[in-house]
């Protein structure tokens, strides 16, 4: 992995990063961002506005989930070399209280990062703006696992019933 000598990922693996959650339908709908790239953890934001939420007004456990998962796979990402993706394997959530504030903020961090399989921590805080108060609404674990990306056709190997991307690669190894 490309580090710059303060520790922070290098621009190649920023650029990844992007450029991948950049093609994820379901974050751009629910309008998350990632605020926070660095070696194994990153940070993934969700604006509150009333599509997000559930029926007394709190962040909906599915965007909750949502950003938490995307969080600790990115945060996996940003540890694998070139010509990997990720997938989650499975993931546990605890919603410990009702997700409220101005935003949320998910937070993966990589405790075990392996060949083939990663484990992650997942958090998410409710953060109000105003005072700056964090308040931790949900915690989990992830298991994620390394797939190598070939362009279609390029690989005998290739699984049909593998995802296509929308950049015309397909998952089609574990390694």
């Amino acid at each position: 992995m490309e580090r710059s000598e303060d520790g922070a990922v290098g621009p190649e693996v920023r650029s990844r990063v992007a450029a991948s959650f950049d093609r994820q339908g379901l974050m751009r709908h629910l309008g998350a961002r990632i605020s926070r790239i660095a070696p194994g953890r990153v940070h993934i934001v969700l604006p509150a506005r009333p599509e997000v939420t559930q029926q007394n007004g709190y962040f909906h456990a599915g965007a909750t989930s949502a950003i938490a998962d995307s969080a600790g796979g990115y945060a996996a990402y940003t540890l694998f070399p070139e010509g990997a993706d990720v997938l989650t394997v499975e993931y546990k959530i605890n919603l410990l209280a009702p997700a409220v504030g101005d935003h949320i903020e998910a937070v993966g961090t990589v405790l075990k990062s392996g060949r083939t399989l990663t484990v992650c921590q997942l958090e998410v805080y409710g953060v109000r703006e105003e005072d700056g108060s964090r308040t931790l609404v949900a915690h989990g674990q992830q298991t994620l696992i390394r797939v190598s990306v070939t362009v279609d056709g390029a690989d005998d190997k290739t699984d049909v019933t593998s995802p296509v991307t929308t950049n015309g690669t397909r998952a089609t190894e574990f390694r």
